[in-house]
């Protein structure tokens, strides 16, 4: 194990109902939940658009990134001594972004946007399309983020083999607003991720009946590199709390390196 890395990171996965585009009502009940969290741990994953549901309406609920929502990332993180994520509308630089950020307990921050926008509900229409795949380090571990649709897209989040014959991500996770009707797709497709990049996928879902009556089931969970349930909620209000194993993950790539034969191929 090497010295900075961390041989286990503890993850929680915070599957819950959002009030519709009640900015104030969403942060207070979520300050809540994670106040409550009775164990210590590394990672807090909220869902997409946390603060407000899946809507479209972009200019109505739209941001900059150093005011209300993102500021209140960096006191969550702080209290709970973790790092805490999840998506909402951002504006910036003319353009409307469904932007996942993360905040550090020291008040770093980093952020992805959303790449594949989900036009069966003209996303594509209101919001500008991510451009850049996003791997960062926490605790040692190296972790990219992605949102709902990317989940359909497994090239975007393909674990690269990098120049010292290292992949490059040992965790992917998702944060979503993934209607109930499609639920299946959700899970078949995160196991498929996990096994697929030889790495640990994390899905966070939200329940119950946004704005628009588009209704959801949950389904967060957690799988490993083998595509074996760590975790899984369905259709009700929780947080699960997941503990990643380094070392099995590392000798499971050593024994099984399906990775040496994958294709190399560039993103334009």
């Amino acid at each position: 194990m090497e010295n900075n890395i961390s041989e286990f990171l503890k993850v929680a996965l915070v599957q819950t109902d959002l009030y519709w585009k009640d900015k104030v009502a969403n942060m207070a009940m979520l300050e809540e939940k994670i106040s409550g969290l009775d164990e210590i741990v590394d990672m807090i994953v909220l869902p997409e658009m946390f603060t407000t549901g899946f809507t479209m309406e972009a200019e109505e609920v739209a941001e900059a990134m150093n005011l209300q929502t993102t500021r209140w990332l960096k006191q969550m993180a702080r209290k709970s001594q973790a790092l805490v994520t999840g998506s909402f509308v951002v504006q910036d630089g003319g353009f409307f972004y469904n932007r996942l950020v993360w905040a550090k307990p020291n008040g770093d921050l980093g952020f992805y946007d959303k790449r594949h926008l989900f036009r069966m509900a003209d996303e594509d229409d209101h919001y500008a399309m991510g451009t850049e795949q996003i791997i960062f380090e926490w605790k040692g571990w190296k972790i990219m983020p992605q949102v709902c649709y990317d989940l359909r897209f497994p090239v975007w989040s393909r674990n690269r083999v990098l120049e010292d014959n290292k992949l490059a991500y040992d965790l992917v996770f998702y944060v979503a607003s993934w209607p109930a009707p499609r639920i299946n797709a959700w899970d078949v497709l995160l196991q498929a991720r996990a096994i697929e990049n030889l790495s640990y996928a994390v899905g966070v879902n939200r329940i119950g009946r946004d704005g628009n009556l588009v209704p959801y089931s949950g389904h967060s969970g957690a799988y490993n590199f083998k595509g074996e349930t760590l975790c899984f909620s369905q259709e009700k209000e929780e947080i699960l709390v997941v503990e990643l194993d380094y070392e099995s993950l590392t000798e499971f790539r050593e024994k099984f390196p399906a990775w040496m034969d994958s294709d190399n191929f560039k993103l334009d």
